[in-house]
């Protein structure tokens, strides 16, 4: 998810620990937050994830007058693409063989409201494992580096990836 201008507002810092269902006062009430050891709203742990909202490319993100993942009849709005080219009715490709397996995240600061973040992404490591059900399984780590308006590192983010062989079935 490359971002190149993730600017953080109080409002959305506020919206987000609303949405996550997190009361913490910090998240909104400035005088509350200036009366702690950190002296000034922060955003959530996870709030950099909003920044995908920034990337005009983010396939999660809706895009008007296209269908995006969520938004049809069928269970995802987007049918995996098989090797012929045609769309599959199973799970047997494309979206529905790839899972996010985990996310690590790594502090540096907390983000502030006035901050406008950067992110850029690039590949981690990659390694296999072969499951009886899925067949082989390939995992990938990404990491993307979440930069201030002064360069200065905020947040890196691991996130890792797998793919599998073969559709589970229940």
């Amino acid at each position: 998810m490359p971002v190149e201008r993730f600017p953080i507002e109080a409002g959305h810092i506020m919206m987000f620990a609303r949405s996550i269902g997190d009361a913490n006062p910090i998240y909104y009430d400035a005088e509350h937050a200036a009366s702690t050891e950190v002296g000034d709203i922060i955003a959530p742990p996870t709030f950099v994830q909003a920044g995908a909202q920034f990337d005009p490319d983010y396939r999660l993100r809706p895009k008007i007058g296209e269908p995006w993942l969520g938004s049809g009849a069928k269970p995802t709005g987007i049918q995996p693409v098989t090797e012929s080219g045609g769309e599959s009715e199973g799970s047997g490709g494309g979206i529905a063989s790839g899972l996010h397996a985990e996310q690590h995240y790594e502090y540096h600061r907390h983000i502030n409201p006035g901050d406008v973040l950067t992110a850029t992404v690039k590949p981690g490591e990659t390694w296999e494992k072969h499951s009886k059900r899925a067949g082989l399984l390939s995992f990938s780590e990404a990491i993307t580096e979440y930069r201030d308006q002064n360069g200065e590192l905020v947040i890196t983010a691991r996130s890792v990836g797998v793919r599998t062989e073969k559709p589970v079935t229940g």
